[in-house]
């Protein structure tokens, strides 16, 4: 009895299914074929790395701030004879680092500077993270709205861009800052801390929203007269159904290119506000007043500014990177 399967010829001859499905790369989803690119660009994987380090470091603060030993707020050099001379400046070299304080030691008031540093870490991320959410949820509602209503929306809408864009912020923010903490205190002097991150995000996220708003708008408005659009109005999909299912996933890659460019923005801007001595005030650890302390001490003792600056800058040169990195693998065109 003749069999019906034949081995396929040893030279060559048409591949088999299991073959041709496991080579055709278009079985893919878009998700997949970018976590792809992503993984290839060395620099975008070495940035999230960073990225997530520093997202780490911030939420277990705490736990590293237990194990090793100390807290933000002890004034060690006070407390301790031998750390401080008397001038208020670490006596020990480069700021006082040691074995036992890993960052030595701030002047003046001789707290711990690596437990700063930490602490400063978690204040500023919590407040842009909170920001970044805010502004990119209220860009893609009021964006996605103007360009696909059109009419007095998007007039309405866009106008209130355009002024507000008109705005200049660091100004705003500093006038304000002072004006929003008093609609919850009466006593801006002892002011609690979660009343003045509150005022920094709403102050924050008021002026953050516009440009993510304007870019949605403008893709949206090419895309409400594409054909698959234009084919589920006929088949009577409501506005909702239309903006869920046919545009909100065909704007993705603006919104998470620009979230993550607007994250560190933010990072600076609120460390800013508290550099200006608007923002979080004594006792509470940031990245903002920790600068303030060190450009009045830089002549004396700079190692103080070296860390909180270092920082900052690995961080947001590593989420630029990962803005880049994403925007790549998300369109390989734009690729330089």
């Amino acid at each position: 009895m003749t069999s019906l399967s034949k081995a396929p010829a040893a030279g060559g001859g048409p591949p088999g299914p299991e073959t041709r499905t496991a080579d055709v790369p278009g079985g893919r989803s878009p998700g997949q074929l970018m976590w792809r690119r992503f993984r290839r660009d060395r620099a975008g994987m070495i940035s999230a790395g960073v990225v997530l380090f520093f997202f780490a470091v911030g939420l277990l603060a705490p736990v590293i701030s237990h194990l090793y030993g100390k807290d933000p707020y002890t004034r060690y050099g006070q407390q301790r004879d031998g750390l401080l001379n008397e001038f208020g400046y670490p006596i020990a070299p480069n700021g006082g680092i040691s074995g036992e304080f890993w960052f030595g030691i701030e002047p003046i008031l001789g707290r711990d500077v690596f437990t700063q540093l930490l602490y400063g870490i978690r204040t500023s991320l919590l407040v842009a993270v909170a920001v970044t959410l805010l502004a990119t949820l209220t860009a893609i509602v009021l964006g996605v709205a103007a360009g696909y209503l059109g009419g007095r929306t998007d007039f309405l809408i866009g106008r209130s861009i355009d002024l507000l864009m008109a705005f200049p912020n660091q100004l705003f923010f500093v006038a304000f800052m002072p004006i929003v903490v008093a609609l919850f205190v009466a006593d801006t002097d002892e002011t609690p801390t979660w009343v003045r991150a509150v005022a920094m995000v709403l102050v924050l996220w008021f002026l953050g929203w516009m440009s993510l708003a304007r870019i949605l708008r403008g893709t949206v408005l090419s895309l409400r007269e594409r054909e698959f659009v234009e084919a589920a109005r006929v088949s009577g999909a409501s506005p909702w159904r239309i903006i869920r299912r046919e545009l909100l996933p065909n704007v993705v890659t603006p919104i998470l290119v620009q979230s993550t460019l607007m994250l560190p923005n933010f990072v600076t801007a609120a460390a800013g506000l508290s550099f200006l001595g608007v923002g979080f005030i004594e006792p509470t650890p940031d990245w903002g007043r920790m600068f303030a302390t060190g450009a009045q001490v830089f002549e004396n003792d700079f190692t103080y500014m070296f860390f909180p600056g270092g920082a900052m800058v690995i961080f947001i040169v590593a989420f630029n990177l990962l803005g880049d990195s994403v925007r790549d693998a998300f369109d390989p065109k734009t690729r330089h």
